[in-house]
């Protein structure tokens, strides 16, 4: 007799992204929805000189220039307060 395990000893089967609804969703509920790989890949293969973090326009412009702004920005503030804590004293 003894315990028995809470949790079940198999471990379930893995679930991997397919084309088929799961078993428990009704079957008009989409499971995955639409691919959206194939037009990325269009997107970030496409030849047109612009780096990779800026091939989706106007989003990953404004992303970019904040994020030079915030990394300049910080590196002043650095620097001033490394000058403002390097000043002698008075007393």
């Amino acid at each position: 007799q003894g315990l028995k395990p809470l949790v079940p000893t198999e471990s379930p089967d893995p679930i991997f992204g397919t084309s088929k609804p799961a078993p428990g969703l009704p079957a008009t509920d989409p499971f995955l929805g639409t691919n959206k790989v194939p037009d990325l890949q269009k997107t970030f293969q496409r030849s047109d000189g612009l780096p990779i973090h800026l091939k989706r326009g106007y989003p990953d412009r404004m992303l970019y220039r904040t994020t030079m702004a915030l990394t300049i920005g910080g590196t002043i503030y650095c620097l001033v307060a490394l000058y403002i804590a390097s000043q002698p004293k008075n007393q």
